[in-house]
């Protein structure tokens, strides 16, 4: 798949699966959800779904490292900033030849462009909260998301 191709998917993907509201049982739920499907499989990973200002839900599974920790605190502040996914973000920056830097106002310690954070779009309000999983590689980490919320919303 071509990196348009790519990004398209995900534009599609993020267009189709918006939430009627979100709250913090909304939260629980769909956490709750991912650390279901991440024990069956059996990945090492970190769940975070946060507000610009808050926390939501966060989950360690085992086999994940602090520096997950990290990655999902940069990527879902990506998520947070563009209201996009930290995956589509990270791919239109790599078809430009850019990186987060000082040269596009992005400090790559608290930003990452790479895939694994979705955002939590509310009908008639936009973004809220990003939902984030870290340990896996990048498409792999936006896939589980992606799987989980088609169930959720029943997309």
């Amino acid at each position: 798949m071509s990196s348009t191709e790519l990004i398209d998917q995900i534009v599609a993907e993020e267009t189709k699966l918006v939430f009627r509201s979100f709250n913090e049982a909304d939260a629980l739920d769909v956490g709750m959800a991912l650390v279901a499907v991440a024990r069956v499989e059996g990945a090492p990973v970190v769940i975070d779904i946060r507000t610009p200002d808050r926390t939501l839900f966060h989950a360690a599974l085992p086999g994940a490292s602090p520096d997950n920790d990290e990655w999902a605190r940069r990527k879902s502040n990506t998520t947070l900033r563009y209201h996009k996914s930290s995956y589509a973000v990270g791919e239109t920056m790599r078809q430009k030849g850019r990186t987060p830097g000082p040269d596009i106002g992005i400090d790559p310690l608290h930003y990452s462009a790479h895939g694994g954070s979705f955002p939590v779009r509310v009908i008639g309000t936009g973004v809220v909260a990003a939902i984030t999983v870290s340990g896996l590689a990048q498409a792999d980490d936006h896939a589980m998301i992606v799987k989980v919320l088609k169930g959720y919303l029943n997309a």
